[in-house]
């Protein structure tokens, strides 16, 4: 597929999904790296757009430039958009009570321990979802034990042969000191996520060292 193509079927799906404006974002792609460059209301519509994006067929990573410009209506001070998302955390019961914010010109950063990644990915969810929200980043600490490698390795490849999305023999992983170590190649983004999932659902595992291709 040529850059030109590429292009059109991103800005098409843009287009397409009634969660993004999309008339103030510019796309470019250069063999499959999609560039998306503009202004957008929210956090969420940033996320939305990028994985808007990566449903594209063609697509092999996604450079996500977007601005978030609140409108003036939308503003918080900072005390009381902290309040807002501290509020939309403890509401949500997927996030742990060990969760802090803080905030910096709409920009939110989450702090605290987690036993589990899905508790730490529900939470910036949440938080990007708060009005006001410009940005955030997740410092969010996994407090678990590390059990030994080999367990980890092995729960993680029958997590993977389990997978009915997934090509478990095109997968390699390798587990140091809780770090889950994925390569190999997948041909599409769902299968990609899939694969990322199932390693950071393995016990034990404090991070995931993502070195898969994607290849159509």
């Amino acid at each position: 597929m040529n850059n030109e193509t590429l292009e059109l079927n991103v800005a098409d799906e843009l287009f397409w999904d009634p969660k993004v404006d999309n008339e103030a974002i510019a796309v470019s792609a250069i063999d499959g790296t999609v560039t998306l460059r503009g202004t957008v209301g929210s956090f969420r519509q940033k996320r939305e757009a990028r994985n808007a994006a990566e449903r594209v067929f063609g697509v092999v990573s996604v450079d996500n430039q977007l601005d978030v410009r609140i409108l003036n209506e939308h503003r918080r001070e900072e005390a009381d958009l902290r309040g807002d998302v501290l509020r939309a955390l403890k509401l949500d019961s997927l996030v742990p009570t060990t969760v802090d914010v803080t905030v910096k010109d709409g920009f939110v950063t989450l702090t605290g321990t987690a036993y589990w990644q899905y508790e730490r990915e529900e939470a910036e969810f949440i938080a990007g979802n708060v009005i006001g929200v410009t940005g955030v980043e997740n410092d969010i600490y996994l407090d678990i034990a590390t059990p030994y490698a080999s367990d980890v390795k092995h729960s993680i490849k029958k997590a993977l042969a389990r997978n009915a999305k997934l090509d478990a023999k095109n997968i390699d992983v390798e587990t140091v000191d809780g770090t889950a170590i994925l390569t190999g190649r997948v041909s599409s983004w769902a299968e990609h996520d899939a694969a990322v999932a199932a390693a950071w659902a393995a016990p034990g595992v404090t991070t995931v060292n993502d070195r898969i291709s994607i290849l159509y």
